[in-house]
């Protein structure tokens, strides 16, 4: 009876083990969400969906691994925008300069059609932007963009679509410019509704904000002691910083 009752404890931590693959003990969580500030002029930030060999890279911990193959550390990553079940971008992606997918100016169902959905991009000459996708002029000096949605803020506004005090609730992911020009990433630690959300990057300053995505959502951010290197993604954001 004691060895039955010894292999079941073995099993039973095994499995919370696996479950907690790819997690840390969480610090440094603001008010409900992890934050981080990125300065395009800067920092070396870009957006990731394949390796070298066309493959799919999906979770942070490959991403993780390919940009130490480039001799390079991985600062902070965050999943970037809705994809299809392929894991192909469900919308606008430009990778160096590159157009891998198209934009989506469809009708539909689902967070990403609710309009107005949106475009995160950096240009050659380092500015970052989010704007609506019907305000997207396809410039070629773009050289990242990703299309998710809908927008969290417009103009400096709340989407009026949210509701206060909705019962949504889920775990969330954004990015929005500051009025210094900077990124502002975050995540909510919490399952909370749009409206909650989105107000948190109007407080920042936030004039333009867009929703990444919801329940998938994951960062990881080691210098806050947030490591989070699962996932199934299409799009990822990385910042990185080349190993001397």
């Amino acid at each position: 009876m004691k060895h039955k009752r010894n292999a079941f404890l073995f099993i039973f931590f095994s499995l919370i083990a696996s479950a907690l693959a790819g997690f840390t003990i969480y610090e440094n969580a603001e008010d409900g969400f992890i934050s981080y500030t990125v300065d395009p002029e800067k920092q070396d930030i870009q957006l990731y969906w394949k390796d070298d060999c066309g493959t799919i890279l999906k979770s942070i911990k490959n991403l993780k691994t390919f940009v130490e193959s480039k001799h390079a550390t991985l600062v902070f990553a965050m999943n970037g925008g809705m994809y299809k079940q392929d894991n192909s971008p469900l919308g606008l992606y430009i990778e160096n300069k590159k157009t891998l997918a198209h934009l989506n100016t469809k009708t539909g169902n689902g967070n990403f059609y609710l309009k107005p959905n949106g475009i995160f991009y950096l240009t050659s000459n380092k500015i970052a932007a989010v704007c609506k996708t019907e305000d997207f002029t396809d410039a070629s000096n773009i050289t990242f963009a990703t299309q998710s949605g809908p927008m969290l803020v417009i103009d400096g506004l709340i989407h009026s679509s949210f509701i206060e005090g909705s019962t949504n609730l889920n775990f969330r992911n954004g990015v929005g410019i500051l009025p210094n020009g900077k990124i502002l990433f975050a995540m909510s630690t919490k399952e909370m509704n749009f409206y909650d959300f989105a107000a948190y990057f109007q407080k920042q300053g936030c004039k333009n904000a867009l929703y990444l995505d919801g329940f998938v959502s994951r960062t990881y951010l080691p210098e806050k002691h947030w490591v989070q290197t699962d996932g199934n993604f299409g799009v990822m954001i990385g910042v990185i910083e080349k190993n001397k």
